[in-house]
């Protein structure tokens, strides 16, 4: 896949897997520079410093994750082409994405050419979905089933993951910047549409969806 001189912002909190994906866009040819960030917060930053042709994010990260990160870029600039690279291949990650400002997501187990093409369709401004999630979102849509964290909002989704790793209300308001009030709200809604009573079960529904290990 040959590129038009694009340069790219590298976002994964694993230095080991970061070194791995910059080998493959760094042979992606016309892919002139390949920049790195550990983190949402980090990432948010070189974008207003560098202004990177396309961000490739990790969702799953430490602070603000990969879906803050979106929002902040996206509030920043609304144009900017992000490409999300994900081990979660749920339907909810992808919409979640999407709705932040993402314009494409693949699962981190896509062979080269899917990501090369994935990356060339968003540095042109266009979307891409993988074919195994677009068919499972089609299949969601056809039989009319629906994933209870789909009625979540994006901020609810962020805490409500924290919250199943353990982080406290003090804990959250201090990542996302909101009052403990806030969150605690935003807790409280969470539990009822969810229809859980507290965080242990809140723990077990993250990981019946796959959104950490037992």
């Amino acid at each position: 896949m040959i590129f038009s001189d694009i340069t790219v912002l590298l976002v994964d909190d694993h230095e080991l897997v970061r070194a791995g994906f910059r080998r493959l866009l760094e042979d992606g040819e016309g892919i002139v520079k390949v920049l790195e960030a550990s983190n949402g917060e980090i990432a948010a930053k070189y974008y207003r410093k560098y202004h990177p042709d396309v961000v490739v994010m990790d969702i799953s990260m430490p602070g603000i994750g990969g879906l803050g990160a979106i929002e902040k870029i996206i509030a920043y600039d609304p144009k900017a082409k992000i490409l999300v690279l994900s081990v979660y291949e749920d339907s909810i990650f992808t919409k979640q994405a999407l709705q932040a400002g993402a314009k494409g997501f693949i699962p981190k187990r896509s062979a080269p050419e899917e990501m090369y093409k994935a990356l060339h369709e968003v540095s042109q401004g266009k979307s891409y979905i993988s074919s195994t999630i677009a068919q499972q979102i089609a299949m969601m849509k056809l039989t009319g089933s629906e994933n209870i964290l789909e009625n979540l909002s994006q901020c609810e989704f962020r805490i409500f993951r924290l919250l199943a790793e353990g982080k406290t209300v003090n804990e959250i308001a201090e990542i996302f910047n909101l009052s403990p009030k806030t969150v605690g709200t935003h807790h409280t809604n969470i539990k009822h549409k969810l229809n859980v009573s507290n965080s242990a079960e809140l723990a077990r529904l993250a990981i019946r969806h796959g959104l950490m290990d037992a």
